[in-house]
């Protein structure tokens, strides 16, 4: 099963240190992949520089969709390693 890489922000956690999923370069690429937010989901969320995976929830506090992620399991995205590495 395909797990789709959507961007997030990652100064934009709320008090439970949840991504927000509505900043403009989110909504973007859930609209060019066609993908509809669903409690439980699991996605890939990249930045310029960091990965990782997160499953979707909505916030009924602040009535926003967001992601829970692990902090301690954050990667740096391919592009920075490969930019690194050259």
């Amino acid at each position: 099963m395909k797990t789709f890489k959507v961007f997030a922000d990652f100064h934009n956690a709320d008090t439970q240190g949840r991504l927000r999923l509505n900043c403009l370069g989110t909504i973007e690429d859930l609209a060019r992949q066609g993908i509809e937010l669903q409690d439980g989901q699991l996605l890939t969320f990249y930045s310029e520089e960091l990965d990782v995976e997160g499953t979707v929830q909505f916030s009924h506090e602040e009535n926003v969709w967001v992601a829970v992620i692990d902090g301690n399991v954050l990667k740096e995205s391919e592009a920075l390693v490969m930019q690194v590495q050259s």
